[in-house]
């Protein structure tokens, strides 16, 4: 029904109006009487061997909301009634700041593909913990937090420091994001001494803590190979809790749109089908040369339960949908935990 009827609908309408329509609907449905029992009905799906431990946390199920789509927390209550299993907010600065001009979020349909260049628009850390306060929902929530824009690099540890002090009471865990494309000079901060005083510094701030939140680190897939292992070992360094792979691509390789459209669209970060099986790769050359020895969490490409499926069999503990869910709509979440579910059964009766 979502293909057919609403995506139609829904794709006349710019993306982010699109985005802002449906959060908005969502807001309103929510308030009605005995939407959100119907909602689980039609989306969630209930599977205790489909319920895990990670990082210390126990989640309902695997499937996640990655940051980028509540990026103020004010929609907690009404995805995790859509059956996610945790949901990511942000990404948050310290201050509220309204992101790159428009137009900023592009649909490549050819390709089942976003081009996104929005900028870590959000209203501010402050904003979001009024948010948080007023959840009703027992849903994992994550705080993906960063830097402001106008923040330097040598000072970039202070704006994390501020997001993680202002959100550690009102989160379960959290995601540094050195890795997106659209802040100027934040992915030099994936470098290994930049990133390595970045991540001390919060990891002496939580062990100071009465109980240390997880704290992952997401990363770009366009790292090479050398810069992956030097990934593995500041985690192992640094002792940190987990990686989510990967954010979105700077690459333009192999898109079935049309080249001049691409080049007109311009910068930003590409999401979808096109970065899945470079996700996955990533995926799998940590598990391999880390030997296991932190989760992580697989985001990109997945479209459909086999997509997120092979991600776990790469060596993702959990996964995280956006452009998918975008693209396929929220009856996706039923059907990639059915998948996982099934998948699990068939494993323990070998």
């Amino acid at each position: 029904m979502y293909k057919l009827f609403i995506r139609p609908i829904l794709f006349l309408l710019r993306p982010e109006q699109a985005h802002y329509f449906t959060t908005f609907l969502l807001k309103v449905l929510g308030k009605l009487p005995g939407i959100n029992s119907i909602f689980k009905f039609l989306f969630d799906y209930k599977n205790e061997q489909l319920e895990k431990e990670v990082f210390g946390i126990r989640f309902e199920n695997p499937v996640g909301l990655a940051a980028g789509f509540d990026k103020d927390a004010q929609f907690i209550d009404e995805f995790a009634s859509l059956g996610f299993g945790f949901i990511e907010v942000g990404t948050i600065t310290p201050k509220g700041q309204s992101g790159n001009p428009e137009p900023r979020l592009f649909r490549l349909k050819k390709d089942g593909a976003l081009i996104n260049r929005m900028g870590f628009n959000n209203r501010g850390v402050e904003r979001a913990v009024e948010m948080l306060k007023k959840k009703k929902s027992n849903v994992v929530v994550g705080g993906n937090i960063g830097k402001n824009k106008v923040t330097p690099n040598e000072e970039a540890y202070r704006d994390y420091e501020l997001c993680f002090e202002a959100l550690y009471d009102h989160v379960d865990y959290f995601a540094v994001n050195v890795s997106s494309p659209n802040t100027p000079n934040l992915r030099e901060l994936q470098d290994k001494e930049p990133l390595k005083r970045l991540l001390f510094r919060l990891k002496e701030r939580n062990l100071n803590k009465r109980k240390p939140k997880p704290i992952l680190l997401k990363i770009a897939p366009d790292l090479t190979d050398n810069q992956l292992d030097d990934i593995i070992e500041i985690i192992e360094e640094t002792e940190l809790d987990g990686v989510i792979a990967t954010n979105t691509t700077i690459s333009r390789e192999n898109l079935r749109t049309e080249m001049p459209r691409v080049e007109k669209i311009g910068n930003g970060g590409l999401s979808g089908k096109p970065v899945k099986d470079r996700s996955t790769r990533v995926i799998k050359y940590l598990k391999k040369n880390s030997n296991r020895s932190f989760p992580i969490i697989g985001v990109g490409g997945i479209h459909a339960p086999e997509d997120a499926l092979e991600k776990i069999n790469a060596g993702a503990s959990l996964i995280q949908l956006y452009t998918g869910f975008i693209y396929e709509g929220p009856f996706i979440i039923k059907r990639i935990n059915r998948l996982l579910a099934k998948n699990i059964n068939r494993s323990i009766s070998k």
